[in-house]
């Protein structure tokens, strides 16, 4: 196992650290001994984030950032360097989300999703690789998701942004080939218990939950944590969306067939509900934290989202023995 960075005395920087699972890879990170520097689009509840992690006893600097302003992105890797002398591990968890149809979420929105989640973590490793060149170590973390492995309708923006991430950090690795020290990570959860569903961007006309099974942001957390110490290409988080991904790949007609009615029956709920810009575009504090209060209801529709795994099961099997 690849050794990475003894997080006792490091200097984190976490990108989307007011909620969800940078918040609580923040957390985590405090916990372990790290200084962490962290970075949202402000408000309260990023100072919030920083004082939970002071009273692990640790120093924790709050950085208000929008990491779809490089220059932004830039000063946040000198405010680190200047308050500690130094980058161990850089985590790019800043992330934003809609729900819709192509034709039913605006190019600004979609435009949105791709500036933060995609050029948002490709300026983060660019703000960080001066840093961990000149020191010859240190580990990037990037957040992507089971989206980057598979696809459903309704998130095309947040689709294609996830699948950008993945390529950027193959790409990033082999352009760092010769800087043996420094390593670059990809987290890939699936549904997590965060906020996030709550501050996306809903275009649908109909209410907005994630597919079951939702799994704990301090898994999720744990994962990258484990990253920095023990440096991973990939890590994925949620098993039975891992085989769903496996479904995408092996059998992508049968699966092409079964998303859609799979988000219709789990992801999209009866109740109407207006459009909506969620967080795109202004933060809503309220809503930030690490957990987004999912799990419990949603433990009746995993059974409805391991049907639709089996129809699946059951469908390519029917399909392979067709094609004989």
């Amino acid at each position: 196992m690849r050794r990475g960075v003894d997080l006792r005395g490091a200097t984190v920087v976490v990108t989307g650290a007011s909620s969800g699972i940078g918040r609580a890879a923040a957390q985590r990170f405090a916990e372990k001994g790290a200084d962490v520097v962290l970075a949202a689009r402000g408000g309260p509840s990023l100072d919030e984030a920083a004082a939970e992690c002071r009273s692990a006893g640790v120093q924790a600097v709050a950085v208000p950032t929008d990491v779809a302003d490089s220059d932004a992105v830039e000063q946040l890797a000198r405010r680190a360097v200047e308050q500690f002398d130094r980058i161990d591990v850089w985590v790019n968890a800043a992330a934003v989300m809609a729900y819709g149809a192509i034709g039913e979420v605006p190019v600004e929105a979609q435009r949105r999703i791709m500036e933060v989640n995609l050029l948002g973590t490709m300026q983060g490793a660019r703000a960080a690789l001066p840093v961990l060149r000149r020191q010859g170590r240190g580990v990037i973390i990037n957040l992507a998701s089971l989206y980057a492995r598979m696809t459903s309708p309704y998130v095309s923006a947040y689709a294609t942004s996830k699948f950008g991430i993945l390529g950027f950090s193959e790409v990033l690795r082999q352009e760092l080939k010769s800087d043996r020290g420094i390593h670059v990570c990809v987290v890939l959860p699936g549904s997590i218990d965060t906020p996030i569903f709550r501050h996306a961007a809903n275009y649908t006309g109909r209410e907005i939950k994630p597919v079951p099974p939702v799994s704990s942001p301090t898994r999720a957390a744990r994962a990258v944590v484990r990253c920095a110490e023990h440096p991973r290409r990939e890590v994925t988080v949620g098993q039975l969306h891992h085989v769903a991904s496996w479904g995408h790949g092996l059998l992508p007609r049968t699966y092409s067939e079964l998303a859609p009615l799979a988000m219709r029956l789990v992801a999209l709920g009866k109740e109407p509900a207006s459009h909506d810009d969620g967080n795109l575009f202004t933060p809503q504090p309220d809503l930030d934290g690490v957990r987004g209060g999912w799990r419990n209801r949603l433990a009746r529709a995993a059974v409805g989202a391991g049907g639709v795994a089996a129809a699946a099961g059951i469908a390519g099997a029917v399909r392979r023995a067709g094609d004989r």
